[in-house]
């Protein structure tokens, strides 16, 4: 029942949240022009890319399929976001701060490790186990991914270059 309550808090929400990145305020443009500020590069392909995989983990999660590889999209997602938009804010939301960030890359951490639960199409093939493997599964290819795209993909007109000039 754990494992429901945490995929029916953090798929929908991801869902929201990508697709706030789509048809919220600005659109998709609006997304676009603020990842170009963030230093990220080709900003369009990146405002896709992102709202994509918080639609589509987020429903995998609340689904409950394939929930270590939608858990390591969210922490990927996640990651990028404390390293460029909320990255030298301290730890509070409130003051752009990785506070919420940290949360839901950890709430997914866990879920992984719980596993998806008896309610869940993962449950429903047989496959809801959790524990420390699909944990450390999901860190590392979250981690990983968000290190990646990051390394290829900063141009040094972001907010980290301003704030070393």
């Amino acid at each position: 029942m754990a494992a429901l309550i945490l995929r029916l808090t953090i798929g929908p929400m991801m869902v929201v949240h990508g697709m706030n990145k789509v048809r919220g305020p600005g659109g998709l443009e609006g997304t676009t022009k603020w990842f170009a500020s963030l230093g990220l590069e080709p900003a369009a392909v990146h405002a896709r890319m992102a709202a994509t995989t918080e639609i589509t983990t987020g429903t995998l999660l609340t689904l409950g399929a394939m929930t270590p590889l939608a858990s390591a999209g969210v922490i990927g997602v996640m990651t990028v976001a404390a390293a460029t938009d909320h990255k030298g804010k301290g730890f509070f939301i409130f003051k752009g701060g990785w506070e919420y960030v940290g949360v839901v890359g950890g709430t997914a951490a866990a879920l992984s490790a719980l596993g998806p639960g008896r309610y869940s199409l993962d449950g429903a093939r047989g496959k809801s186990r959790g524990g420390l493997r699909p944990s450390l599964f999901s860190t590392v290819l979250g981690v990983g991914a968000a290190v990646g795209m990051l390394a290829a993909s900063r141009r040094g007109d972001g907010p980290e270059a301003a704030s070393e000039a």
